[in-house]
């Protein structure tokens, strides 16, 4: 969400930095991601000036040139101009050396000192198309000002600068979509940590009324239940035009394109309060009548953007006598708005259920504004006095009158939320004792209302726009981001989550200990929506796609079911970024799976098992001077689980073959006859389902098993006295035989002094015969109570080879 610098301050009157006010909301929970500075005008047409011709005479080396001398304020500059419009006591705008002007068309260019057919030239006088202020090259712009020559040209133009201020809004924080909301939470901060004595400056209308009643509407809800506020107002003989410089600056620097100054009015107020409005062009409001109803099903509905849908029988629509006019909440109609021919409108500004208008927003796939807020929960105590605020906008911009009163149809006054908090609870959750005239202060701050209060409490009346704020945690976290987190002192006694540091052992140690290894070795965490499409489980034959568990009031039938597995989650963000041309990635994500479970068709009971996905694709290691690039493989894979069962000190698990339908070819780890982990390359079919074509190796940890394996006690050895002696075999065996049925013959043969053993080269040909293979096998040998002699390393290697031949059939090769 974006929030003007500027803006900001027409609430607060405050000299703080962009840079501190960002860190300011940071603190405080809505986080700044960037800041950017605007110009309504492309270079604010720095080391541009206003200039007065002085002399002008023709140029001695060109006919179609003038040399002319400018006064620019602190200089006198002599400029070669080629505009026929020149001339003596003109005022004109006039380009400096080293001035960087951005044409109507967007390209930059630098002025310089330089010789035009043999005269000097100390800058240019300007055009309107060479500044970006229009198109026209006809002559050069002759200003009527009485500003003096060196005047800023900014200054006279009226070009203003500001920031944005980019937030990453939380869905929950609805109440700070608006720079109302903003300067709110602001307000509150700067009071708390910056001890701030300034006032919060809002409008009053309290003095507003009707210029007559020729236009009044007759307003008809229902369906009360999802509308529970509907209110307007007509204004006539208004003429709709481009809106002034500053509205249009204002939402030029949050990112809006300015439309006309009745539509730019309604957008302003949207994002100033944070409440959506509409207008309708009277004209089109058949029979005087609004109707606010759900739509018939299947009623052809033409959109603002000239999109044609076919409307639900749950879309609430806004009608007149005769047909929908504007999709409620979400969208207006192509033939109800406002355009160059309206002379009167009729304004709304409503309350509406968040969850119909998500509901039809998500099955339309119509994102706006307006929706992205009344989805969220609107505030119905801002529906009128939004609805003043944009009525006195339109008269002071568009002219005209405003004809009714204001129709407000409110049935059921929606009540504050009203609950107790604990000072003892405030005191245990944040850790510190914080004053009560403190909290106090806090919440009036944030327009939260306490009462009743006592020893050991208070209650609290929370306005209906803090759709976040609904139970006592509630209350105490905004006490203490208010507060400030970097104000609650740390304790003397923290701990590394690491296992290895910090031996109890949790689910979160668990798993921090783990993601801080897989980031470490190049991994990237992702997080994806466990909602997914059904046919997703029907495609993989290990999973029963009558077992997932579906979603009742599904958004679309890309969100129908709950996943059973994490495999096409993942797969959806590998595609993801494959096609932003990002080939090479390591991703992970912890998530949990679900499906039911079921007694014939009669569901008993629903299941949730929490896992981890691991994802490989592309190169393992990026190209560079010191190495070739080379494609991730499935020991890549087996490698990265390794070192995640090592971290959390799992050893002592059998390997097996997965023959499941995912894998292409598959392992999987177990230990006590449970599942670790299966992993491998997935099978083809299944990743072209996504569309990716390239090869994807893929890991499913069983978190709720491996969670109770873990082991926090660590075992340390002394380093060994005596010398590791090494000695190397290589076996010609069956394809089918494993490593792991090699490692299992030599740790039988032998237990004591054989501590390690790895294979180092594997070999296939024609010369080793049909369906065989070359292991080149390494073998560590240690005594620890005496250093090995020849006779015992012969010994126990002529022990090793015999026990492969018979066993395994092995043939030794020297």
């Amino acid at each position: 969400m974006n929030i003007s610098y500027n803006w900001l301050k027409t609430f607060l009157k405050f000299e703080y930095s962009p840079e501190e006010v960002g860190k300011i909301l940071t603190d405080i929970g809505l986080e700044v991601e960037a800041i950017e500075p605007f110009e309504s005008l492309k270079g604010g047409l720095a080391n541009v000036v206003i200039g007065k011709v002085l002399t002008c005479e023709k140029h001695p080396n060109a006919d179609k040139l003038s040399k002319t001398t400018v006064d620019v304020g602190s200089q006198i500059l002599p400029i070669v101009c080629g505009a026929p419009n020149v001339g003596v006591g003109q005022k004109v705008i006039v380009a400096l050396p080293n001035a960087v002007l951005y044409t109507t068309d967007g390209e930059p260019f630098t002025i310089k000192k330089s010789k035009i057919r043999g005269e000097e030239s100390e800058g240019m006088i300007c055009a309107e198309d060479e500044i970006g202020l229009g198109k026209s090259h006809d002559g050069i712009m002759v200003l009527q000002t009485d500003l003096p020559a060196g005047t800023p040209a900014a200054q006279y133009f009226e070009i203003e600068t500001d920031y944005t201020i980019i937030i990453g809004l939380t869905p929950n924080r609805v109440d700070a979509a608006s720079h109302l909301g903003v300067a709110r939470d602001l307000y509150a901060a700067l009071c708390e940590q910056k001890g701030f004595t300034g006032q919060f400056t809002n409008h009053n209308f309290s003095n507003f009324k009707s210029d007559n009643q020729t236009d009044t509407i007759e307003i008809k809800v229902l369906n009360k239940n999802y509308c529970p506020r509907y209110a307007g107002l007509t204004l006539k003989n208004i003429t709709v035009k481009p809106s002034p410089n500053w509205l249009q600056n204002r939402l030029k620097s949050i990112g809006l394109h300015p439309i006309n100054n009745v539509v730019d009015a309604t957008n302003f107020v949207l994002h100033e309060l944070g409440q959506p409005l509409h207008a309708f062009d009277l004209a089109k409001v058949k029979g005087n009548k609004i109707i606010v109803k759900f739509a018939e099903k299947d009623t052809v509905f033409t959109t603002l953007d000239g999109k044609e849908i076919k409307l639900t029988a749950t879309d609430l629509v806004i009608c007149n006598e005769n047909e929908p006019m504007c999709l409620a909440g979400v969208f207006g109609g192509l033939h109800s708005g406002v355009s160059e021919s309206t002379t009167s409108i009729f304004l709304e500004s409503a309350y509406f259920h968040p969850d119909n208008i998500r509901k039809t927003s998500q099955y339309h796939g119509l994102k706006t504004d307006s929706s992205f807020r009344f989805e969220r929960g609107t505030d119905p105590n801002m529906v009128i006095f939004a609805l003043k605020r944009a009525a006195l906008l339109i008269k002071e911009i568009a002219g005209g009158e405003i004809s009714s009163d204001i129709i407000d149809v409110y049935p059921d006054k929606i009540e504050n939320f009203a609950f107790q908090v604990s000072y003892q609870n405030i005191r245990n959750l944040i850790g510190v004792d914080i004053s009560q005239t403190k909290i106090f202060s806090i919440l009036d701050a944030l327009e939260i209302s306490s009462f009743n209060e006592s020893k050991e409490g208070f209650w609290v009346s929370v306005p209906p726009y803090r759709v976040d704020v609904q139970r006592e945690a509630d209350i105490i976290e905004e006490i203490v981001r208010i507060y400030g987190f970097n104000n609650i002192p740390s304790s003397d006694n923290l701990g590394s989550t690491f296992l290895s540091n910090f031996p109890q052992i949790t689910r979160e140690n668990v798993i921090n200990s783990i993601a801080n290894l897989l980031s470490a070795n190049g991994f990237n965490e992702i997080m994806t929506n466990s909602l997914t499409r059904s046919e997703y489980a029907a495609s993989i034959e290990d999973l029963d796609a009558k077992q997932s568990v579906e979603i009742l009031n599904k958004l679309s039938p890309e969100l129908g079911v709950m996943r059973q597995s994490m495999l096409f989650s993942g797969l959806e963000s590998v595609l993801y970024n494959i096609n932003r041309k990002q080939k090479n990635l390591k991703f992970y994500e912890f998530g949990n799976v679900y499906r039911k479970k079921a007694e014939g068709n009669e569901v008993k009971d629903f299941e949730e098992t929490a896992h981890l996905a691991l994802f490989i694709t592309g190169n393992a290691a990026q190209e560079s001077w010191k190495q070739k690039s080379a494609q991730a493989n499935f020991h890549d894979l087996a490698e990265a689980i390794q070192k995640v069962l090592f971290q959390v000190n799992i050893s002592g698990y059998q390997t097996k073959n997965e023959a499941g339908s995912v894998f292409l070819q598959g392992l999987a780890f177990e230990k006590n006859t449970k599942t670790l982990v299966r992993f491998g390359q997935i099978k083809s079919k299944l990743t072209k389902i996504v569309d990716i074509k390239q090869p994807v190796f893929y890991a499913e940890f069983n978190m709720d098993v491996l969670y109770k394996m873990v082991s926090s006690k660590l075992i340390f050895n002394e380093i060994a006295k005596f010398p590791e002696v090494r000695r190397d075999l290589s076996l010609v065996i069956d394809k089918k035989i494993t490593f792991e049925e090699i490692e299992k013959v030599a740790l039988k043969t032998e237990k004591k002094i054989l501590k390690e053993i790895n294979v180092f080269d594997i070999y296939e040909g024609e010369k080793l015969g049909a369906n065989k293979k070359s292991y080149s096998v390494s073998f560590n040998l240690l005594d620890s109570e005496q250093t090995l002699s020849d006779k015992q390393i012969e010994t126990t290697m002529n022990r090793l080879i015999d026990a492969f031949e018979k066993e395994l059939g092995a043939l030794i090769r020297v």
